[in-house]
């Protein structure tokens, strides 16, 4: 009963981290702000593919024994997160997606705070560049109409 309440209780704060991180329409829709628009996981039309995940931005460093033990403990525990979604029967397709997406987005959270500070570096120089490639391939596209 306790894990059910649990489970619950996470999959709520989730919800709601999830919505948090979610840029409103008014934010979305200014140019303005670069700021505000940099912490976006992904461009409208990169999240038309269901299922897709980003390239891994963690790929390639050297991980000490005590970050291997942390990441492999942070992975494991948002892999069970997603799981207990993903068998909810009272959540939607669009609600699971979501929640599962939030539980992704706060585990490579979880693991960009156990790396030093020269691999958040490296990490953040891939993710600047992923950026402004998606950018540059949103401006080739032909508008649709």
């Amino acid at each position: 009963m306790n894990k059910d309440r649990f489970a619950k209780t996470m999959a709520i704060a989730a919800g709601l981290v999830f919505l948090c991180a979610v840029p409103g329409p008014a934010r979305a829709d200014s140019a303005s702000h670069g700021a505000m628009q940099a912490p976006r996981a992904a461009s409208p039309g990169a999240q038309a593919k269901a299922g897709s995940l980003p390239p891994d931005d963690f790929a390639g460093l050297d991980y000490t024994d005590e970050q291997k033990a942390a990441i492999a403990k942070i992975r494991q525990d948002a892999e069970t997160r997603r799981s207990v979604v993903a068998k909810d029967d009272k959540l939607t397709s669009d609600q699971k997606d979501a929640m599962i997406q939030g539980y992704t987005r706060m585990e490579y959270g979880e693991i960009f705070r156990v790396l030093t500070p020269i691999q958040q570096k490296l990490v953040r120089q891939r993710l600047a560049e992923r950026r402004a490639a998606d950018q540059k391939a949103h401006k080739k596209q032909p508008p649709a109409g």
